[in-house]
């Protein structure tokens, strides 16, 4: 249909210029320092990752006597920790991701919205402990999501399409909803997201397609702030166009 094809070209129109934006923000002299640090808690988090299932593994081994009947599993367990930490990136980065852009969030976003948005009257800051609570919640899913994802890495075929599409779908949820939560209800957000999915799943497939790109990953949390905000920006201006009907304010 002639109206489908028009709109779906203008979703696509700004959703490449909310990419650029993020990507010239996250760069920008404004959110420098907050890189900065995004970047030492991420690779923070990976490490006590790291640290933990190496302990995980030790023990393991230690108490069901392993180790002295077979040696070789020592250096084997401590490779797999060690290495797992970069095989296993992509499946963790999305659940850490999430921590680290809600505890973030505000002050990211605040930034993006002034300096992109400086006629638009500003968000309200998330409660730390609101936004942290959301951020666990769905951290835990998407860690769990992708234990799965994980265990299905050596299906041929399977493996990269599953963890695509799962981490679309989260992403997609958990960024928009943290952006749209500074000006509406966490309800109303999760039904605006709803209401423009296909939109919102794209710029969902935008971040999980950074996530599987080794070092670039690390800028997931800062970029995804950046770009949902702009994403919002532009569905809360298509809505408005929809009329004064309460209803019709997300149509």
């Amino acid at each position: 249909h002639p109206s489908s094809l028009v709109r779906n070209k203008d979703s696509a129109a700004m959703l490449i210029q909310a990419a650029y934006a993020a990507l010239r923000q996250v760069l920008s002299p404004p959110l420098r320092a907050i890189l900065w640090k995004s970047l030492a808690l991420t690779i923070g988090l990976l490490i006590l990752i790291w640290a933990g299932l190496t302990k995980a593994i030790d023990w393991f081994l230690a108490n069901h006597h392993l180790s002295a009947s077979y040696p070789f599993l020592d250096t084997l367990a401590v490779f797999f920790a060690g290495a797992g930490l970069f095989i296993g990136l992509a499946y963790v980065m999305p659940a850490v991701s999430i921590l680290v852009a809600g505890y973030f969030l505000d002050d990211a976003a605040a930034i993006v919205e002034r300096t992109d948005f400086p006629g638009d009257a500003p968000g309200t800051a998330l409660p730390i402990g609101s936004a942290m609570l959301y951020a666990l919640r769905f951290a835990g899913l998407a860690l769990l999501v992708n234990l799965v994802a994980l265990i299905l890495f050596f299906v041929p075929g399977v493996n990269l399409v599953a963890f695509f599409l799962a981490n679309t779908y989260l992403l997609g949820r958990e960024y928009f909803e943290l952006a749209a939560g500074r000006f509406r209800p966490m309800a109303e957000a999760g039904e605006m997201r709803r209401h423009f999915g296909m939109t919102t799943m794209t710029a969902g497939a935008m971040l999980a397609g950074l996530m599987v790109v080794p070092v670039l990953n690390l800028l997931t949390p800062l970029f995804g702030i950046a770009l949902m905000v702009h994403v919002h920006k532009g569905l809360s201006r298509k809505a408005a166009l929809t009329g004064p009907d309460p209803r019709k304010r997300l149509g």
